[in-house]
């Protein structure tokens, strides 16, 4: 347990993901949150709402990255399948969205 009794600053914790992919360039989302100064529940949770809106900035950003990579995916097939493929990778993305957090219907094909 740290020493509550320091003037020292409290020391900066490090939060970070990184991303990486043979195909892609890969990225880091970082951040540091100063430490608690004590370990009194109010400075506890202080710190556990910074690390909450981290967490949620990290996925945010995340998700814009991994988004944009996606498109440059079906982009780069796109262009050396054709144009048939662009269609049908549309198709396919409309039948996601819609089917989106339940079970797929059986297909057709």
């Amino acid at each position: 347990m740290a020493d509550t009794n320091s003037t020292a600053a409290a020391p900066a914790l490090h939060f970070s993901a990184t991303y990486q992919s043979p195909t892609n360039e890969p990225f880091t989302f970082s951040e540091s949150l100063p430490a608690p100064p004590s370990s009194a529940p109010g400075d506890k949770s202080a710190y556990l709402n910074a690390l909450r809106k981290s967490i949620n900035a990290a996925q945010e950003h995340i998700n814009k990255e991994l988004t944009a990579r996606m498109e440059e995916d079906k982009a780069k097939e796109a262009a050396k399948n054709g144009g048939a493929t662009a269609t049908k990778l549309a198709v396919d993305e409309a039948l996601e969205e819609e089917n989106y957090g339940e079970e797929a219907p059986p297909s057709d094909d």
